[in-house]
């Protein structure tokens, strides 16, 4: 029951995102603006398709790439894994416990990034809408200054995790 769960935490945000960038993609172009440059005009195009399936590729793949880099850190040797400490929490004592943490820290991160990347394809669809095609840059850069803000405190958490025990 347990893979189950960690099944459902990886698949349930994928699988939202991947309805998601379906159903707003229909108020796309056909031909679509997918690059902005500075000033928040575009700069790069790509077919409505290309687009969908290049989307769907990233909030789909990237999130199942992450968790199975997850799981395989039961499958390999000790030194093939970079944490703080290593040695300590990858003893066989403790791996089991290291292994299902660092699986929820990936799940963690990849609905994050489903979320980062979801808002990135709204905002594409949101700059189509206008004409021309431009990006608000100020909203763009806000979100992905949240994006990263998450990501500093999910490191920062990460890190403080596979501390060393006060002895």
């Amino acid at each position: 029951m347990k893979s189950v769960g960690q099944w459902l935490r990886v698949a349930a945000p994928v699988v939202a995102a991947a309805i998601f960038v379906v159903i707003t993609s229909r108020a796309l172009p056909a031909k679509v603006a997918s690059h902005f440059g500075r000033d928040g005009a575009a700069n790069g195009y790509m077919w409505r398709h290309t687009y969908v399936y290049f989307m769907l590729a990233f909030v789909v793949l990237l999130p199942l790439f992450f968790s199975f880099v997850a799981n395989a850190v039961a499958h390999v040797p000790v030194a093939m894994i970079n944490i703080p400490n290593r040695d300590y929490w990858l003893a066989p004592e403790r791996r089991g416990l290291v292994v299902d943490s660092l699986r929820r820290q990936m799940q963690i991160f990849s609905a994050m990034l489903v979320v980062f990347l979801c808002f990135v394809h709204w905002e594409v669809v949101r700059a189509n809408q206008s004409m021309p095609a431009t990006l608000d840059n100020r909203r763009f850069m806000l979100g992905l200054g949240l994006f990263m803000a998450a990501l500093i405190v999910w490191i920062v958490s990460l890190r403080r995790q596979f501390r060393l025990p006060a002895a």
